[in-house]
């Protein structure tokens, strides 16, 4: 039987994993409380940082619905639930693991589906969703421009046409 801390423990967790858009596994072996206190401040606003315990976040996790980190609930575990953009957090993550050696990426969940610490390094690589979309609005607003200058040089094009077939006809007529 459980005991009621656990249980609100588990339906802490379970909330989490609902409410994130992604979560991370990590692994913090060999840290200290102000390296782990540093990589919550870079983690910013939009991810939570959250040491747990194994059997309770691998209950929680099952109860959420995400069966896919069940392999990897061992050892010191941590996990990142995040709630903003998953790529700035994938990207203080790696950063600073290339900083701690000792943080090590497991495994995450984005949107219900299993990625691997590659994945989540892939992830990191990609740029920020606001600079993605500005590339498009700046594509779109290019190709825009782009028809509307062709569709302004269409009829221009035509009255140039009508006026060479005048002037051709005008000078046959003449010759004639």
């Amino acid at each position: 039987m459980p005991t009621p801390n656990k249980a609100a423990s588990v339906a802490e967790l379970t909330d989490a994993f609902q409410s994130s858009n992604a979560a991370v596994l990590t692994e913090y072996r060999g840290l200290t409380v102000a390296q782990l206190k540093t990589l919550r401040r870079s983690l910013g606003e939009n991810a939570q940082y959250a040491v747990v315990k194994n059997t309770l976040t691998k209950i929680a996790a099952n109860e959420a619905g995400i069966t896919a980190l069940d392999d990897h609930f061992n050892g010191p575990t941590a996990v990142a639930f995040v709630t903003g953009d998953p790529v700035e957090s994938a990207k203080a993550l790696r950063d600073f693991a290339k900083e701690n050696p000792n943080l090590i990426i497991k495994a995450g969940v984005l949107d219900g589906k299993a990625l691997s610490a590659d994945d989540i390094k892939k992830l990191a690589d990609l740029e920020s969703r606001e600079v993605l979309l500005s590339k498009l609005a700046g594509a779109l607003k290019g190709k825009q421009s782009q028809a509307a200058s062709l569709f302004q040089a269409l009829p221009t094009k035509l009255v140039r046409t009508v006026d060479a077939l005048r002037a051709k006809q005008a000078e046959q007529g003449g010759a004639e």
